[in-house]
């Protein structure tokens, strides 16, 4: 696991370029803090951090093929890479080190850019092709490992983090305001945009070209399939998926240090453990951490299972300092994110790195089987007439903001899909509740456009398929997979996640979608796959959040940042509304509504744009420390 960085096509001095190059490094160095590699030649430079997993004494990177003209930095994991390699040998390539690294230069010298797609794993690479002064990079189908850069007087900047950007730039670049709305509207800025202007994400199953004096060339080349039409036995689909769980967390478990598994008691993580406890040789260490408030504390649970399971369990009840975590937390991701769970998750990375260096996660099984309940809401609610449904919406949007029942009014006039993405996203117009000022830079209609972009994207599909398919594309890598990245990249841990293994994933998406979930039930059949793994008794427990007790912060520690807010203005004050910010807050402290999710987001943003103008965002982030 590491941190990458460089630039092509500017005419910097060879001096110049290595500082350049060295700067953006060290503000990812808690990415990879046990070595850094640099390449500098004319006209390109390329840099990584790395923290060593595989062939920890022979991996030093870059790594170059035989005749050293075509050379990569890489962050991330290949899975078969064993297996490409002897392809590679059979082909007449010759390896000098056993990391899995070195098979990307091969690949790509065999296959060019269709390399991509034969790696299994989680990656962000750049390849630089000194005989044809080409620079490709490329990212993994799930978007587990980031990937941003920016087109700039005919060169090209890429990083793991925007840290290493604000390292390159001479100023700080503008804030992307629109890219602001949609952080307001669902917690995190989705790809290709960023929350800067200019600076794009490269999408999960993507790569992009560069080379001197053309244009920048990018492509996809990976889709999750569509469902499959022909009828197959659910027995047979059942072994077949246990089948695909065993291979993925077996392949996992690759590791020159010390590895574990985060367990938080849910059926994924604790399928993980299980499947890890069939494969490891030893005992498998697990973490969790929990709550003093019993609503949100899965501790006791995640320590029965792991007791079940015979693995070698730590945990921790947390009693954190919720100002400096806020903040702490705030200015470890290098762009605006509000899901709060973002909290423990840190935490349990933390606890976790003290015993191991890599841990596995349960992250995924959600979106590829059908976990969420908004998925079996969205599937039972009734569809009302268009005509009655506009006249009850209508009613909806005249009655008082905290006027119970309001918010299911207005549901009415909405379309099937308009109701998903109700649930998805945060109102931004003022007349549906929101606060911002959702028409500077023209916000409302670009959030507005994003997402009936990502439901054209699915046209054809039944509504079940199409909803997964959307979050895979969206909120997986925005919000669940880059808080998993940075919350554990913070620390210095490396984290995998095996069930998006690319043979999963086709799996999943092949599978007609009553195999998935149903109005009455979800993860159907995953569920009867992992039967045999994990105790009886998870089944029946209703599924619980990785979630903080924000309320009961509202009403403490943080009660004076809400007054912040309003008598401040401060740095979000030009993309919030007063007024309506005002009876948010007025609504959320006389109880009249719950407000906790979009006051979250607004003090998060107010503390990352403090991080950004004070410098905090240049380099690594100072991580708060576990509270026993």
């Amino acid at each position: 696991m590491c941190g990458i960085a460089g630039f092509s096509g500017f005419d910097y001095p060879a001096e110049r370029s290595a500082e350049l190059v060295r700067s953006m490094c060290d503000a990812i160095e808690h990415r990879g803090p046990d070595d850094d590699g640099y390449l500098v030649a004319n006209g390109v430079a390329m840099g990584m951090r790395r923290l060593s997993i595989i062939d920890v004494s022979g991996g030093k990177q870059p790594i170059y093929n035989e005749d050293r003209k075509i050379s990569v930095v890489f962050n991330g994991e290949i899975y078969n890479h064993h297996v490409l390699r002897e392809q590679l040998r059979s082909k007449g390539h010759s390896f000098r080190t056993s990391s899995d690294t070195e098979v990307l230069v091969h690949l790509y010298e065999e296959y060019g850019r269709d390399m991509v797609r034969r790696l299994k794993g989680m990656f962000a690479f750049a390849i630089w092709d000194e005989p044809n002064r080409k620079l490709f990079i490329a990212r993994d189908q799930t978007g587990m490992k980031p990937l941003s850069y920016l087109e700039v007087d005919g060169g090209l900047v890429f990083c793991s983090e925007l840290r290493s950007m604000l390292r390159f730039l001479d100023t700080t670049p503008e804030i992307h305001t629109p890219s602001v709305m949609s952080y307001l509207a669902l917690g995190y800025v989705p790809d290709p945009a960023s929350i800067f202007a200019g600076v794009r994400k490269l999408p999960p199953g993507h790569w992009l070209e560069w080379s001197e004096g053309q244009t920048v060339k990018t492509g996809r080349y990976w889709n999750a399939p569509l469902p499959g039409s022909e009828p197959t036995e659910e027995g047979a689909l059942v072994e077949e998926l246990r089948s695909l769980l065993n291979s993925s967390v077996k392949s996992h478990l690759e590791s020159e240090v010390p590895l574990g598994a985060f367990l938080s008691g849910g059926l994924d993580s604790s399928a993980v453990v299980a499947l890890m406890a069939r494969h490891a040789s030893g005992r498998v260490k697990t973490f969790s951490i929990g709550f003093d408030e019993a609503a949100f504390d899965e501790s006791k649970v995640a320590k029965k299972v792991a007791a079940e399971l015979g693995a070698d369990h730590s945990e921790l009840i947390l009693r954190p300092d919720v100002e400096q975590t806020l903040d702490a937390i705030a200015t470890m991701f290098d762009e605006p994110f509000g899901d709060s769970s973002a909290i423990p998750t840190f935490f349990v990375a933390q606890l976790a790195r003290e015993r191991v260096t890599v841990a596995l996660s349960g992250d995924g099984g959600d979106e590829l089987f059908g976990g969420y309940s908004r998925y079996r809401q969205s599937l039972g609610e009734v569809a009302y007439g268009s005509a009655l449904g506009s006249l009850l919406a209508t009613c909806g949007r005249f009655l008082p903001h905290a006027f119970p029942g309001r918010n299911r009014l207005i549901d009415s006039g909405r379309s099937n899909w308009g109701r998903y993405l109700a649930k998805v996203s945060s109102p931004l117009r003022i007349d549906e509740g929101g606060y911002a000022r959702a028409d500077r830079d023209g916000g409302n209609q670009y959030v507005h456009e994003q997402l009936h972009e990502l439901v054209d994207s699915v046209a054809g599909t039944d509504l079940a398929t199409g909803m997964m398919l959307i979050d895979l594309g969206s909120y997986l890598p925005g919000d669940i997979l880059t808080k998993v990245d940075r919350t554990s990249m913070a620390v210095s841990l490396e984290a995998r996640v095996p069930l998006l293994d690319v043979d999963l994933i086709n799996f999943a998406f092949n599978l007609p979608s009553q195999f998935r979930v149903t109005r009455h039930n979800g993860k159907h059949l995953f569920r009867k796959a992992i039967a045999e793994f994990v105790p009886d008794w998870l089944f029946s427990r209703p599924k619980q959040g990785f979630a903080i007790p924000l309320a009961d912060w509202f009403r403490g520690p943080l009660k004076h940042r809400i007054s912040d807010l309003l008598t401040a203005g401060g740095a979000i004050g030009e993309y919030v509304d007063p007024t309506a910010l005002e009876r948010t807050v007025a609504e959320h402290s006389s109880g009249r509504r719950d407000h906790s999710l979009s006051l979250w987001r607004l003090i998060v943003l107010d503390a990352w744009l403090a991080g950004l103008a004070n410098g905090a965002l240049e380099s690594p982030p100072t991580a708060p420390r576990l509270s026993y």
